[in-house]
């Protein structure tokens, strides 16, 4: 066993780049075969060494994340391209990254209104992040879009409400319901502004270690996945103290 680790540690610190300078040809043989020998008698080695590196990449990926917290508060908090619900002076943020097509995110929608309803200090900042395909850009670009016509809380209600299948023909139909001129959404939704929100939410959600939706930054927590309403709550009330 410590034989398989110190041939592992060896070529590992040689590194693949410089492995045929590191040993001679007689060395590499030998490690090569002290490899294969341990593996066949001990297959089980494999599964740990993979647990390892997945444990070391996970903290690795934690690590980071919360150093994006840190280096993009202004970022994440104050980019005054995202709509922002509840108090605009709230001193409590809750930051949402979504898609409207997400079924997760819909089912989220009743607790976050529940969250607003009940809680006047509360300001939730809205981040499309459009993740399930060119249905999802479309709707975002709509729902944005709409901040011209002062239609955006009534299209995202609408949309997150909505539950056929939502293509781009169902947001242009659903947009219509609502009162928004759709001649002129479909202009604004062609905005390079809007593209560039929508860039921005990218890149910040894979800082900050979202791989999908929905996910949530509450004070220092980054929540990944959908929770209950119980738990936001806590999350709040923790961020509050903390402050």
């Amino acid at each position: 066993m410590k034989a398989f680790f110190l041939a592992m540690a060896l070529l590992a610190g040689a590194g693949a780049a410089h492995a045929q300078d590191a040993f001679t040809p007689a060395q590499r043989d030998a490690i090569r075969a002290l490899l294969v020998e341990t593996l066949r008698a001990r297959p089980e080695l494999v599964l740990e060494a993979l647990q390892t590196l997945e444990q070391r990449q996970e903290a690795e990926a934690r690590g980071a994340a919360r150093q994006a917290l840190k280096d993009r508060q202004r970022e994440i908090y104050e980019d005054a391209a995202n709509p922002v619900a509840g108090n605009p002076q709230g001193r409590t943020v809750l930051v949402e990254f979504f898609d409207y097509r997400c079924p997760y995110c819909k089912q989220m929608h009743g607790p976050m209104n529940s969250l607003l309803a009940a809680d006047a200090d509360l300001r939730i900042v809205r981040k499309d992040l459009p993740v399930l395909g060119p249905a999802s850009v479309a709707a975002s670009r709509a729902a944005l879009a709409a901040r011209a016509q002062n239609k955006y809380p009534a299209l995202h209600d609408a949309l997150m409400g909505f539950r056929g299948q939502l293509d781009e023909a169902a947001v242009f139909r659903i947009a219509g319901e609502v009162g928004l001129d759709i001649a002129r959404l479909r202009r604004d939704m062609e905005s390079p502004e809007i593209g560039a929100q929508l860039q921005r939410n990218a890149a910040l959600a894979q800082a900050l270690q979202f791989n999908g939706t929905p996910a949530y930054v509450i004070g220092d927590a980054l929540v990944p996945g959908a929770v209950d309403l119980a738990t936001l709550r806590s999350l709040i009330a923790e961020a509050r103290a903390k402050r």
